[in-house]
């Protein structure tokens, strides 16, 4: 009886192999997508992947050379963007002048002789160097380590570190993010005297020094300032000094004479993919893909809107 029920046991799993072979067979898992490279995630977004500058933050810096836009990040420095505000619509800086040109470092500017008046502005702020990391402060973070923070990412369009232990979140100084001069106490700056970061990353001033914006177009006008003789790159001589022609709050300029540009969301999977697509570099020339990136070195893209 035993050899019996063994016999039917192996004819049984023989029919069911039979059965399975008639069916049709499961295809493979479909091949993952191959890698893209940067040029390909730009070109396969949808309006959805964008948004346009918010006119009340961002400001027009006027050179002889040219426009230089900023936009302003309140959810960072909120009293620094409303300094920023009156001081433009004050006209403080109108007249005034890039002093400083530190070569891989910073331009600078603000008031030469530091006499003139802020107007409705106030001369000392918060220092507004961290904000609290709560669930409604977004941020997208970064996959690979990085040495100045426990956590790196982006939150709406701005390059942040994170510190999760603490509760804290910050703006990190990459290229082209603006921030406002202070004295040695922390609440000693007003807005009125700005710099951009124009060189390699100087991360050792997070959490020192208030950051308000970014530059979004116009870089190249501050970056190619010709370098200061003078310790720190400071301009020695009143003739060497840049005119500012204005600084203007976008929403206070006429609808036809504001830049129409739109900003990569940093909130999508569109720009996840960016990112591995940065980390990861696939395009002809590269031959090892790095596998990490730096959070400075990720592109924050801003274009004419269509």
């Amino acid at each position: 009886m035993l050899k019996a029920s063994r016999v039917a046991l192996a004819l049984t799993f023989a029919l069911a192999a039979v059965r399975a072979l008639a069916a049709d067979p499961v295809p493979p898992p479909a091949p993952s997508a191959p890698p893209r490279t940067m040029s390909e995630v730009l070109a396969a977004t949808t309006p959805a992947d964008w948004r346009p500058l918010d006119p009340e933050n961002t400001l027009y810096l006027q050179l002889p050379q040219g426009r230089v836009v900023i936009e302003l990040a309140p959810a960072f420095a909120p009293e620094h963007a409303d300094n920023l505000r009156k001081l433009a619509r004050g006209k403080y800086f109108d007249g005034l002048a890039i002093v400083r040109s530190q070569d891989n470092f910073v331009v600078q500017w603000g008031d030469p002789d530091g006499k003139r008046s802020l107007g409705d502005a106030k001369d000392k702020l918060p220092p507004e160097f961290t904000v609290k990391a709560t669930p409604a402060l977004p941020f997208e973070p970064l996959p690979d380590r990085d040495g100045y923070a426990p956590e790196v990412g982006f939150s709406q369009g701005f390059p942040v570190g994170r510190d999760p232990a603490k509760g804290e979140a910050w703006l990190a100084h990459c290229y082209a993010m603006v921030g406002a001069g202070r004295g040695n106490e922390a609440d000693s700056g007003s807005g009125a005297e700005l710099y951009v970061v124009t060189g390699h990353a100087p991360r050792q001033l997070d959490r020192n020094i208030a950051l308000v914006g970014r530059v979004v177009k116009g870089m190249e006008l501050l970056a190619t300032q010709p370098r200061g003789s003078g310790p720190m790159g400071f301009y020695e001589k009143a003739e060497q000094y840049v005119p500012i022609t204005s600084v203007r709050v976008a929403a206070d300029v006429l609808v036809a004479q504001r830049e129409n540009l739109e900003i990569l969301r940093t909130d999508t999977e569109r720009f996840r993919q960016l990112v591995e697509a940065r980390r990861n570099r696939r395009d002809d020339w590269y031959l090892v893909p790095a596998g990490y990136i730096d959070l400075c070195n990720v592109p924050i893209v801003a274009r004419p809107r269509p």
